[in-house]
């Protein structure tokens, strides 16, 4: 028997969620609603993230750009992914809502700007 807690983060109720695995029979208690039932199923079998970071940008007086993922990458995947990002050097004008990475490492997942930066001339 394995049992794990969990907080759960979907919702600002931040229930406290214990999963039980019984050779292969999960359980979940402490949810008050199935999402929360949801997101322990999901974070015991294939725990995902969303990357919100920056990265470095050029040509412009802002000099890092936010961005965010499409949706959720591997929780494994999570540290190449940022190491990717962090390696990136982009050049401005960049559009808000623009893809700056597409598929990031064969993930199927984009990286989007999630401002809008515009080229200064110095």
């Amino acid at each position: 028997m394995k049992q794990i807690d969990y907080t759960c983060i979907v919702c600002p109720q931040s229930c406290d969620i214990t999963l039980v695995d019984e050779e292969g029979k999960i359980t979940v208690s402490g949810n008050r609603c199935v999402r929360g039932e949801n997101y322990a199923r999901n974070e015991y079998t294939n725990p995902r993230r969303m990357i919100t970071t920056t990265v470095s940008i050029k040509g412009s007086h802002i000099h890092m750009l936010p961005v965010i993922s499409s949706d959720t990458v591997p929780k494994g995947m999570l540290k190449d992914c940022l190491h990717y990002l962090y390696t990136l050097q982009l050049e401005a004008p960049v559009t808000m809502g623009q893809i700056v990475v597409q598929d990031i490492l064969g993930t199927g997942i984009d990286i989007i700007a999630a401002r809008t930066i515009s080229r200064s001339d110095q």
